[in-house]
């Protein structure tokens, strides 16, 4: 069946990747240019709390050319020509809020960050990255007339199903907040994606099959997958050190053989954005995956999903 479309996606590779929904959409390659457009979270400026996330230090997650000092379009100026020296073959790009708590601000800032990045050449449209209880009804308003105007995602950190884990890593919010949000951009036709951590204390890969059937149900268009790491100065790695039990450990071919399993039961039509997270070897607190870069995550998902002639959505329940 070599060349032929095989899938529902449109193409033959074994899961629906971000990189082909985007070529569908845009008739070639995009690229996100992740941009730090100065945003805090309620829980760090006292509204919910001020340490933030157990697990969460931001600047291990920023590409070199983010700064606060620096204009949204000299962010996105940089990472054109970042990109541009690694890939000449790029349609346009998307830029990519992502540092902390993109929609955690009045409109009219919000309004004033959005649309200075679309006036940058070759932008074609916006990722924004939040959290779920960070959509009050004058911004989803605003995101929904700005979705008519332009290519707009809206990425929802979802980290677990369980209100349990979220109360321990200090989100927040339950999972209930997160099931209403994504019901609300639905419900104004706002294309959103979200992001799971796999390995958070207290969870294992049973957990994360059965809450398969609650990321199934949310009406997402995209999804990024997280394993745990560990970093460097956080409060998870205070309590990985003094509690390591209570973490399920996850060698890379573990995380593999999991992670193709979990593809398998996956909603065929939801675009995998991310297999895997990565950050500098000088942020890890653990070995983690050592040298392992990752498109050798890729290749090993895809190995892996061949010899078990398994694809995304082959054991997918309604």
């Amino acid at each position: 069946m070599d060349g032929i479309l095989q899938y529902p996606w449109g193409d033959d590779r074994r899961y629906h990747s971000y990189t082909h929904f985007l070529r569908q959409r845009f008739g070639g390659r995009l690229l996100k240019i992740p941009v730090d457009a100065g945003f805090s979270c309620p829980n760090r400026d006292s509204t919910l709390g001020t340490g933030g996330c157990t697990y969460c230090l931001n600047a291990a997650f920023n590409p070199s050319y983010c700064g606060r000092n620096k204009s949204i379009t000299e962010q996105l100026e940089e990472g054109k020509s970042f990109y541009r020296r690694r890939n000449r073959k790029i349609a346009g790009y998307l830029a990519y809020f992502q540092a902390f708590s993109n929609t955690y601000a009045p409109v009219g800032q919000l309004q004033n960050l959005y649309e200075e990045a679309l006036r940058v050449h070759d932008i074609q449209g916006i990722v924004i990255a939040t959290r779920p209880d960070c959509l009050g009804e004058e911004v989803l308003d605003y995101l929904q007339a700005l979705s008519e105007k332009t290519c707009l995602c809206v990425e929802i950190g979802i980290e677990s199903c369980c209100d349990e884990t979220l109360r321990h890593i200090r989100r927040g919010h339950d999972f209930h907040c997160t099931q209403e949000a994504f019901r609300q951009l639905h419900a104004r036709g706002i294309e959103c994606g979200g992001h799971l951590i796999f390995g958070l204390p207290g969870e294992n890969p049973d957990i994360w099959l059965e809450d398969i059937r609650l990321i199934n149900s949310l009406p997402l268009q995209m999804l990024k997958f997280h394993q745990l790491q560990i970093i460097r100065g956080t409060e998870m790695e205070r309590e990985h050190q003094s509690h390591p039990g209570a973490f399920y450990p996850l060698p890379f071919d573990t995380y593999i053989d999991f992670i193709t399993t979990y593809i398998s039961r996956l909603r065929p039509d939801i675009a995998i954005e991310r297999l895997a997270g990565a950050v500098p070897s000088r942020y890890p607190a653990t070995a983690g995956w050592q040298g392992i870069r990752y498109d050798a995550v890729v290749k090993a998902v895809e190995q892996r999903l061949a010899e078990i002639d398994s694809h995304q959505g082959k054991h997918f329940s309604p």
